[in-house]
């Protein structure tokens, strides 16, 4: 069966977050769940990043551990690889989202990840880990769009929405986004559960999904469109 995919809107491991992390937990059918915690994005506090991450799901009751993928040599070196073929949930932590892809991009890492997910993993990320899931992200400084992952085919992600007007957003999308790409506005401590079609919104925070000239607001526990 394959796994789950969550996109978080980022401010990952913090109060607020804890029903959402415990329904990823119960997506990866393990009990406890293995979650493996992988700062890459975290360029200016991996160490912290992961830590924090590890404290959080153990808290919530799961067996975590951090896998300390910082440079593309660790995405391609086996020691690194083989922890993330047992986990239950992987989950990639916030930062850059230029030095997330450029390390996973085409990596071993990523052919084993995309097999544990095949097999039943969750793959979560947060804020970059989740904008690198897209078939497309806007780079933070340029405000360019660069072709992600492309896990989640014609969606992009735009973390830390919760301060966003919906109608002035739209604009700027209609305006800048490449066309028929579906941008994902999640909130903070919120997030997208399920695989294409199937996604439904968590957290404490919403998801506002535009399309076009189109927008519309989903609260947790609430299923997004099929055609997502």
């Amino acid at each position: 069966m394959a796994g789950q995919m969550c996109l978080v809107g980022g401010e990952e491991f913090r109060a607020g977050c804890e029903e959402m992390d415990q329904e990823i937990m119960r997506a990866s059918g393990q009990s406890p769940a293995r979650v493996v915690v992988i700062p890459t994005a975290a360029v200016t506090g991996p160490a912290k990043a992961a830590n924090d991450g590890v404290t959080h799901f153990a808290k919530l009751g799961g067996d975590a551990s951090q896998l300390m993928v910082l440079e593309r040599k660790h995405a391609d070196d086996p020691a690194f690889i083989e922890p993330s073929r047992q986990a239950g949930v992987i989950y990639f932590t916030g930062g850059s989202p230029d030095h997330l892809l450029e390390t996973v991009k085409d990596s071993q890492l990523l052919s084993a990840i995309l097999e544990a997910l095949g097999n039943g993993t969750v793959l979560a990320g947060s804020s970059a880990g989740a904008m690198v899931m897209g078939s497309m992200m806007r780079r933070p400084r340029s405000g360019g769009w660069i072709e992600a992952l492309g896990l989640v085919p014609g969606v992009a992600v735009m973390p830390h929405h919760e301060n966003r007007n919906p109608v002035e957003t739209s604009k700027e999308l209609q305006n800048q986004a490449p066309a028929d790409l579906t941008v994902l506005g999640i909130d903070a401590r919120s997030g997208c559960l399920g695989s294409p079609g199937h996604w439904k919104a968590v957290g404490s925070g919403k998801v506002t999904v535009y399309r076009g000239a189109d927008w519309q607001v989903y609260q947790s526990g609430q299923s997004l469109p099929q055609d997502v």
